[in-house]
């Protein structure tokens, strides 16, 4: 990891999520300090590190923004959300709430606190829509079908705003489907941590419509890459953090299957409003700009989620 996050005070919010464990741990061990903002309604189920400091609050409320400004960072990764697009649906204006009043009230508090430097977690998918070209470019027009891909698209207007006035120098990552150990099993969100958990308990996995619809499936110690190379670079605007690839979820859960030694067919539901039905994203810019090519392959990053999953029930 980086050396110039030696020293270097660091917020993580929703740090105590999927993401956020993983990138805290990122954080230490480039030599950051690291102050975690979450409320704790989504925990991973990997603790944090004893080194991290924790501010329990909601990232829309004044405590949030005041454990900021007294903390003085030199840079905030923002990670806090609510996540799941169907989720969205049944409760948007919760969904706003977290996602842009959330996101705008750590802008405020960044700008309060003397700090620059802002990272901020987008969705490619959830933006994009059902976009015209595949792999799909940053200069693709946005078209999100959920409220989730429009908070997603307001953030970022937020970021551009403040940049473009001299106030931030912010990045927002637009994200392909996040993977890896530490995921939820028990939400609804994340099909490869779902099915893990789903299939280690001899249940049947559960697939969404045809399953032919794609999405790029990128493997969480990627994202975590992206996010320290995005805190010690000065790029603004928006970057795609993705793999590329189309995998159709059906495939996916085949795949699952033959590494859980499970024989069975899956479960059919269908599918919900909105849905986008491929999804993949031209990671170029990143590796231009950002020096950020994606290293963990499919197979290899759902092994090693299958594991831990196994390991977390023994």
């Amino acid at each position: 990891m980086s050396p110039a996050l030696n020293g270097q005070r660091v917020v993580v919010t929703g740090g105590a999520g999927f993401i956020g464990v993983h990138s805290v741990e990122a954080l230490l061990e480039a030599g950051a300090d690291v102050l975690v903002i979450d409320d704790l309604r989504h925990a991973s189920y990997r603790p944090l590190p004893s080194a991290v400091r924790l501010e329990q609050a909601d990232v829309a409320d004044g405590a949030a923004r005041a454990a900021v400004e007294a903390w003085k960072p030199t840079a905030i990764l923002h990670l806090a959300a609510q996540g799941g697009v169907n989720r969205s649906w049944r409760e948007p204006a919760a969904d706003a709430h977290i996602n842009v009043l959330g996101t705008v009230n750590m802008l405020a508090a960044s700008m309060a606190a003397g700090c620059r430097r802002v990272v901020v977690a987008s969705s490619g998918g959830a933006l994009y829509g059902a976009a015209r070209r595949l792999p799909t470019p940053e200069d693709e027009p946005a078209q999100p079908r959920s409220p989730y891909g429009t908070a997603k698209l307001c953030i970022e207007h937020y970021l551009g705003h403040f940049t473009r006035a001299g106030a931030l120098d912010a990045l927002a990552l637009r994200y392909g489907n996040v993977y890896g150990p530490g995921q939820d099993g028990t939400g609804e969100a994340g099909v490869v941590a779902i099915s893990s958990h789903r299939l280690l308990a001899g249940k049947a996995p559960v697939v969404r419509g045809d399953g032919d619809q794609t999405r790029d499936f990128t493997y969480v110690g990627d994202i975590v890459a992206a996010n320290v190379l995005g805190l010690t670079s000065t790029l603004t605007g928006a970057l795609n953090i993705g793999t590329g690839r189309e995998t159709a979820i059906g495939d996916l859960v085949h795949r699952l299957c033959t590494l859980a030694g499970y024989s069975g067919d899956p479960e059919r539901e269908p599918l919900p409003p909105g849905e986008v039905a491929r999804s993949a994203l031209d990671n170029s810019l990143a590796a231009d700009r950002l020096g950020w090519i994606p290293g963990v392959s499919l197979d290899d990053g759902l092994a090693r989620t299958l594991e831990s999953f196994r390991t977390q029930v023994r």
